[in-house]
Formats: C-alpha cells, sequence, structure tokens
C-alpha cells in the first residue's frame, strides 16, 4: 500500500513538472482550436398562384457550393446543388451586414400593397441567427439583395429549361434560348457564366436546329467577352 502511494505520489509530481514546462506550455497554444463557424445566408420567397410559388436560395461564405429549390408548394421538396462565385458571395454577405444581419430590422413598408409574396433573409452562424420578411420594401440594400437572389433563381430556371429541352424538346430549343437572351439583355443574371458549359454544347450538336446553334454560339462569345 505504502508503495503503491510512493508511486502515485511521484507521478503526481512529474505530471505537474511537465505541464508547468515551456514546451508543455507552447504546445498548449499550439494545439488546434475548434474550426471557426462559417456564416450561411438564406432567402425564400413563397408566393400562392404564382409561377414558381416558392423559391429558396442558400449560399456560404466560405465556398462557392450552395443550394437552390425552385418549385410549386404543393411538389416535393428537394434542394439541389448549384455555384456561386466569390465575388457575388462577398457582394451578398457585405449587403447583408449593412442590414446588420438582419438582426432586428423591419425591412417591410406597412403599408396597404397587392401582396407581392412573402420574402425572407436569414443569416446563420454557429448557434447565432437572426431573420426579418417582408412583402416589399424600400430598403435599399435590402433590395438590391433580393434582386440578387431572384436572379439567381431565374438563371438556374433558364438553365434547367435549357438541359430539359436538350433531352425532351430539340425543336423548342430556340424558344429557351431567346427567354435566357432577354434576360440577359436586361441584365438580370449575376452570373451568366454558370450557362456557359450548356451553351456550348448546344452550339457544337448538329441535332440542334440551326437558328438555336447559333443563337447559342453568339450567346456564349457575349458572355465571355462582354463590351
Amino acid at each position: 500500500m505504502k508503495t503503491l502511494l510512493q508511486r502515485f505520489v511521484l507521478w503526481a509530481s512529474l505530471a505537474s513538472m511537465l505541464l508547468g514546462s515551456p514546451a508543455a506550455a507552447a504546445a498548449s497554444r499550439t494545439a488546434p482550436s475548434p474550426a471557426a463557424a462559417h456564416a450561411k445566408l438564406s432567402y425564400r420567397r413563397i408566393f400562392k398562384s404564382s409561377s414558381p410559388e416558392f423559391i429558396e436560395i442558400i449560399v456560404h461564405d466560405d465556398s462557392d457550393a450552395a443550394t437552390f429549390e425552385i418549385r410549386q408548394l404543393e411538389e416535393d421538396p428537394g434542394a439541389v446543388p448549384f455555384e456561386v462565385g466569390t465575388p457575388l458571395r462577398e457582394k451578398m454577405f457585405e449587403l447583408a451586414a449593412q442590414l446588420k444581419n438582419f438582426q432586428g430590422q423591419d425591412l417591410d413598408v406597412h403599408r396597404r400593397i397587392a401582396n407581392l409574396g412573402e420574402k425572407s433573409f436569414r443569416w446563420e452562424k454557429g448557434s447565432e441567427s437572426h431573420e426579418t420578411k417582408f412583402n416589399y420594401t424600400l430598403n435599399s440594400a435590402a433590395t438590391q439583395l433580393m434582386q440578387i437572389f431572384e436572379g439567381l433563381a431565374r438563371q438556374q430556371e433558364l438553365v434547367t429549361l435549357l438541359e430539359r429541352r436538350m433531352k425532351y424538346d430539340r425543336l423548342g430549343i430556340n424558344d429557351a434560348l431567346l427567354q435566357f437572351e432577354t434576360d440577359l439583355n436586361h441584365k438580370l443574371l449575376p452570373e451568366p457564366q454558370r450557362a456557359l458549359p450548356t451553351l456550348d454544347q448546344i452550339a457544337s450538336d448538329s441535332r440542334f436546329v440551326e437558328i438555336g446553334r447559333q443563337r447559342a454560339r453568339a450567346l456564349a462569345e457575349r458572355i465571355r467577352h462582354p463590351s
């Protein structure tokens, strides 16, 4: 019993010396800290009897990986991955920061106007989250952020339409390209370069009508070399 007690005292003494040594202190300082939480920004619009009725887009401050969900309310939910580039994401988080990441923000005009659908912004980081909802706003930063999100949703709708026409309705490809061109002309698409792989595929595929191939080629050229 005495031997066990002596060993315990010796072990405790050695442990105390090691923990108090400069090497131990340095090791403690260089020990990896828990990963810092990254922020997530989301936008949702619910507008019954419209098309689409439901839009939700989620972006992250540390990754191009994002998700979108565009559907009618009765359809099964399901987010689809896509990408949003760093410059655009930085702009989006900058606008959110101008709005104090939606903490205590009342953006609605609170006037008797038509129902334009319930929109919501949400910012999350770790266990902290803030959200605000509105029908219509006059806040400049909120309007800019909403237009970016809505533009991303429209952009993904058009790319999805093009891909669907490529598979199931090759004769209708030119009409889909015209829709894309109209939105491009009005500068409604935040990152039109995301459509380049699809446009290039249409332009090089002889199964599509020539007018569609020419339009796809011209659109790709415009996107690659904006004036």
